[in-house]
């Protein structure tokens, strides 16, 4: 009986470590995670795709920063700081922030090559060195493949 009670015990604490580690991710590291697998899973012969149908999470805006975009301009930008923030150090580097009624609900940023994908987007307004894409905007994009790496450009 106690091996019974013992392997209850270690089975218990093994579940709670592993919700611990699911309570610990940050949505936008989560929602970043499965944009990344619909992105990844787009058909060969799909040219085009609307961003609604691979962004799995709700929301209202999205702002793309340009290379060298301080991470105080990116605060000031999307309205407050959280922790995992970087600056773009290279042309070609993607530093997208989707939001939902002002938080980040999805964070992007490296190399496409690196992600496995990368998202290029055309916006209206321009705010501290941000391309700014709103839910009411055009959001078709022309998917293009390159040695491994899809990317996405916005159709204009």
């Amino acid at each position: 009986m106690k091996d019974i009670g013992s392997a209850i015990i270690v089975i218990t604490l093994l579940c709670f470590v592993f919700l611990l580690n699911i309570l610990k991710q940050d949505l936008w590291d989560i929602n970043e995670k499965m944009l990344k697998e619909n992105i990844l899973s787009i058909e060969q012969n799909v040219e085009s795709i609307n961003l609604l149908d691979i962004t799995s999470f709700d929301w209202d805006v999205a702002y793309s920063f340009t290379p060298y975009t301080t991470k105080k301009m990116i605060y000031d930008t999307v309205g407050y700081k959280w922790d995992n923030i970087n600056e773009t150090v290279n042309e070609g580097m993607n530093q997208i922030v989707f939001m939902k009624e002002e938080k980040v609900v999805c964070y992007i940023f490296g190399y496409p090559a690196t992600n496995g994908y990368g998202i290029s987007f055309h916006g209206e307004d321009y705010k501290n060195g941000a391309n700014i894409l709103e839910f009411e905007d055009n959001l078709n994009f022309q998917i293009t493949r390159s040695n491994d790496t899809i990317y996405l450009k916005q159709i204009k």
